[in-house]
């Protein structure tokens, strides 16, 4: 069952992940971890990178939401299980921390 408070939650990067943009890739790269290990340098889309951009601990995932919405052309339904699938996978790796 969906969490209706989801969308309430802030979130911020977590200070022991680097992120980076190279040409036009754009990197996060945990520095707890050994960075030559390519294993540990997650490539974020296009998408993903304005959700990495928007997560400053004072937005909550509603306000992440409706700014994607203006930027992108997809269905709301569509942006909402990708935020929530993002958030999670962020979570996974210890890249996010709840504001």
């Amino acid at each position: 069952m969906p969490n209706p408070d989801f969308f309430d939650q802030r979130f911020a990067p977590d200070p022991a992940f680097v992120y980076r943009r190279i040409a036009d890739e754009c990197l996060l790269v945990p520095i707890r971890q050994k960075v030559a290990d390519l294993q540990y340098i997650y490539v974020l889309s296009p998408v993903a990178n304005r959700i990495w951009e928007l997560l400053d601990g004072v937005r909550t995932l509603a306000e992440v939401r409706d700014q994607l919405l203006e930027e992108f052309e997809v269905s709301s339904r569509e942006l909402e299980q990708d935020l929530r699938e993002f958030i999670a996978q962020l979570q996974d790796i210890d890249a996010v921390r709840e504001a």
